[in-house]
């Protein structure tokens, strides 16, 4: 089976939020200074919701640990 582009971009999206916030309160506690922290989030959510689409597409073409459905036997 093979996951179609717009459910990578839906992916990216929703783990980048995430990952965007955690970054953020990471830079926060870190710097101690809230605006420096979101604008570190701010450049990160979208240089790696970037980095991550491609990464998501690049795997749905290899074929490393998945299963053809058409070559399963089902046993009765």
């Amino acid at each position: 089976m093979r996951e179609k582009p717009y459910r990578s971009v839906v992916k990216s999206i929703s783990w980048r939020t995430v990952g965007t916030i955690d970054t953020m309160v990471i830079a926060w506690l870190v710097t101690g200074q809230l605006d420096f922290a979101v604008t570190i989030g701010g450049v990160e959510l979208f240089t790696k919701m970037f980095l991550y689409y491609l990464h998501e597409r690049t795997w749905n073409r290899i074929r490393f640990g998945r299963i053809d459905p058409s070559n399963i036997e089902y046993h009765i």
